[in-house]
Formats: structure tokens, C-alpha cells, sequence
């Protein structure tokens, strides 16, 4: 099987550091939006429940409302594919700023939506019309991100480069939860229902400006270049996809071992602020501020963890991470059980098994595909992941709520996750030697 590779001019794949971190700051900005109409649905799942998905049961319109939530998670992998494959093909920068323009026009559309009550369920069809636009761009905007970074990482920083990726998913959780938060205080229930929790989304409308126009300023990456290069040299295959085999195997090892991040991240931030009220009888204002721990733990701690897997490896950390996950889960929900202070301990830990798991990843996924690749790569296992483990968390640790009437039950579920991560990272080391013509980037 042959290996993608070229002679090019040494002086291409020089790494401009004010460019590198130009570069860091628009794809980090870029997941920070992202994640943050991901989460500002979720915290909000709540209160619009009832103004786009009435029903007798109100149970029945939170799991609505979270089915709607999956739903945008479900067309990541379609998105992954059509936006990926564009940013493989025409370039990091031009595809992001589409994305970015898609995602803020869908989240602000929301923000300005009529409910049932004024328009019919026509407001319930808008409303799935705008999730379907979310989870198509969002699928491509993580693999034109992370390549966009990570190809502009010095040598020996892919690890901390690319952990600013979920840096930013992580603090779109925490943004998206902080403002829910602030608006759950200083709002009355009534305000709140009536027209306070159209703030949140329309917020996407000033943020996506500013990473609008950051992203415009970013130029394309050595690593693209270089395919560029290749082209105007006469190399006709330079923007078309490689010609290396991804078995069935590899990719679905790769998925196996990035489904725990997915899991967790959706699980004890996006959906434990209505698993605490509906479980454990927290006002939502305990369980906002118990979820932004969890989301700011993880941030911060993300930038350690890729940095340290610079320097031992991205499998000992994951690895290390996904275990303590298995361990810990059950004591973890345990711990929530014992009031506001086992809380708060219990989604400290939980941020930061998020970060030791969520640093290196990045890098780890785009060290699994080369240039021509990467993009649609990183996306599409992103996206299969986060649809099938991720977008569906928190309607699932609500669902076995209900059905077992045991909060404790809900642990099976990361348990469950993590289990497939750590089969995933054996079979990685068993695998490796198979693959050596995908080494990390030299390509």
C-alpha cells in the first residue's frame, strides 16, 4: 500500500507563530460558539419544553425537547461529510467562515421564533428546521477546526494546539450554562418563559460576528499549502482524497476510543442540570452552577493534559483517563446523591476526568488521518461518536431516571461508554504496527 508523500521546497511548512496563534484563537473561538447553542438548548430544555412541545405530561415534553436536541447530533455525520470533504478540498479558512455564518444565523433564528401558542406547530417545524442546520454545519466545523490548528502547531505542541479545540467545547458549555444561570437569577419564572430565554440564543448573533470576522483574517495552513503547492507543480491529485485504505477496523477503533469524551461531556454538563432537578429536587439556579464547574474544571485542565501528552504520549493519558472513568462513575453519581456539597465534589472530578480525556484528543484524532484527509476524518468520527454517544446523553440518563426511578442507574450509562473506550485503546496498541503509514502528520 503505497504512502502519501512529497518533495517540496523546505521553506513551505514554516510555522509563523503570531499566524499559529491567529489560528488557535479562530478555531477555538469557532468550538466556544459551537458548543455554546449546543448547550444554551440543553440548559434551556426546561423552559422552552412547554412552548414548542405542549403536552399533559411534562415529562413527556422535556424528552421532546431532548429527542430534537439528539436530532441535530444524528446529522453531524452527514454534515461531517459534505463540509469536511470541501475543507479538504478548498481550504481550512473559507469552509469555517460558511460554517460559522450557518450556525449563528440557525441559533439567532430560534431566539427570534414565535412559540406553539402564537403560530401552530409551525413553530415546533421551524424549530427542527433550525436544530437541522446546527447539527449539519457543526458536524464540519470540528475537523476544519482541529486541522486547523493542530497544522499550525509548532513541533512538539500538537498535544496542547489541539487541546484548545475542546478547550473551546468546553467553554461553550460553560458559557452556555453560565448565561442560562444568570438568567435563571435575576428573572422571574414568568420572564423567563416568556421571553428571557430568548437571550441566550440571541447572543450567537454578536458572537458569530466577532469569529466571523477573526476567521476572515486567518490565513491557510503550511500543511494545505503544501497541497497547493503539489497542485500548481502539475500533481493533478493533489485535492483529491488519498489513496490510503481506511479499513472498517481503524475507524471504528477510533470512534471506540473518543465515544467516553463525547459521553462524558454531554452527560455531566449538557444534561445534568435537568437530570439534578428531575432526580434529586435541585433548583435549577444549584444545578446550573453545579454543571459550570464541571465545564470549567474541564477547560481548564484540558490545556495540561494535551501539553503532558506532548511529552509521554496521547494513549498513556487517554488510557489513564477512560479507566478512571470505568472506576469512578458510580461513586461520582453516588456523591450526587449526598446533597449540594457531594455535588459539587462529584462534578469537580467529573471536569476533570473531561480534561484529562478531552486534551490529547484532538491531536490524537487528527494523528490518525494525512492532510488531504484530515478534515473529513476528524469530522466524520467526531460526528459518528458524538451522535450515537453524545447528542443522545442526556436524553438517555433522563430516560433510565424515569424508568428505574434510581438516579444512581444513570452511572451504567458512563460506565457502559467507558468500557468501549478502554477495548477501543487495547485494540488501538494492538493495531498500531498495521498502520505505520499513517504516522502522525508526515505526509
Amino acid at each position: 500500500m503505497a504512502q502519501e508523500s512529497a518533495v517540496l521546497s523546505p521553506t513551505v511548512r514554516v510555522i509563523d507563530l503570531k499566524a499559529s496563534r491567529r489560528a488557535l484563537i479562530a478555531g477555538s473561538l469557532g468550538n466556544v460558539i459551537e458548543w455554546y447553542e449546543y448547550a444554551i438548548y440543553g440548559f434551556m430544555a426546561p423552559i422552552i419544553a412547554p412552548l414548542f412541545f405542549p403536552s399533559a405530561d411534562p415529562t413527556a415534553s422535556i424528552l421532546f425537547t431532548f429527542m430534537v436536541f439528539a436530532l441535530a447530533f444524528f446529522l453531524r455525520p452527514i454534515g461531517a461529510v459534505i463540509f469536511g470533504r470541501l475543507t479538504d478540498s478548498r481550504g481550512r479558512r473559507p469552509v469555517l467562515v460558511a460554517i460559522i455564518l450557518i450556525m449563528s444565523i440557525a441559533t439567532t433564528a430560534i431566539g427570534l421564533l414565535p412559540t406553539v401558542s402564537e403560530i401552530g406547530m409551525w413553530a415546533t417545524v421551524i424549530l427542527v428546521l433550525c436544530r437541522i442546520a446546527q447539527g449539519l454545519s457543526g458536524g464540519g466545523e470540528m475537523g476544519g477546526a482541529v486541522s486547523l490548528m493542530i497544522e499550525n502547531a509548532p513541533e512538539g505542541k500538537r498535544g496542547l494546539y489541539g487541546s484548545w479545540s475542546f478547550f473551546g467545547t468546553s467553554l461553550g458549555y460553560v458559557l452556555g450554562g453560565g448565561v442560562a444561570t444568570l438568567l435563571a437569577v435575576t428573572l422571574s419564572a414568568e420572564d423567563l418563559a416568556d421571553w428571557g430565554w430568548r437571550i441566550g440564543f440571541l447572543l450567537a448573533a454578536p458572537m458569530g460576528i466577532s469569529a466571523l470576522i477573526i476567521r476572515l483574517k486567518v490565513d491557510e495552513t503550511p500543511h494545505f499549502k503544501e497541497v497547493l503547492a503539489r497542485r500548481a507543480a502539475g500533481d493533478t491529485t493533489a485535492l483529491a482524497p488519498s489513496r490510503i485504505r481506511y479499513t472498517p477496523s481503524y475507524l471504528m477503533i477510533t470512534v471506540a476510543v473518543l465515544v467516553v469524551y463525547n459521553a462524558l461531556g454531554n452527560t455531566f454538563q449538557v444534561g445534568m442540570p435537568t437530570f439534578l432537578s428531575s432526580g434529586y429536587g435541585m433548583s435549577f439556579v444549584e444545578a446550573y452552577g453545579l454543571s459550570l464547574v464541571t465545564g470549567l474544571v474541564g477547560a481548564c485542565s484540558m490545556p495540561i493534559f494535551g501539553a503532558l501528552s506532548d511529552r509521554v504520549g496521547r494513549a498513556p493519558v487517554l488510557l489513564f483517563g477512560t479507566v478512571a472513568t470505568l472506576v469512578l462513575s458510580y461513586p461520582l453519581y453516588l456523591l450526587i446523591g449526598l446533597g449540594f456539597v457531594g455535588g459539587l465534589f462529584s462534578l469537580f472530578v467529573a471536569g476533570l476526568l473531561i480534561g484529562i480525556i478531552g486534551g490529547p484528543m484532538p491531536a490524537f484524532l487528527s494523528e490518525r488521518f494525512p492532510t488531504r484527509d484530515r478534515a473529513t476524518g476528524v469530522a466524520v468520527v467526531y460526528a459518528v461518536s458524538v451522535a450515537i454517544f453524545g447528542g443522545s446523553a442526556p436524553y438517555i440518563i433522563t430516560y433510565i431516571l424515569l424508568v428505574t426511578q434510581n438516579p444512581l442507574a444513570a452511572s451504567f450509562y458512563t460506565i457502559f461508554v467507558a468500557a468501549i473506550s478502554l477495548v477501543g485503546l487495547i485494540a488501538l496498541k494492538r493495531s498500531q504496527h498495521q498502520h505505520e503509514h499513517l504516522k502522525p502528520l508526515e505526509d
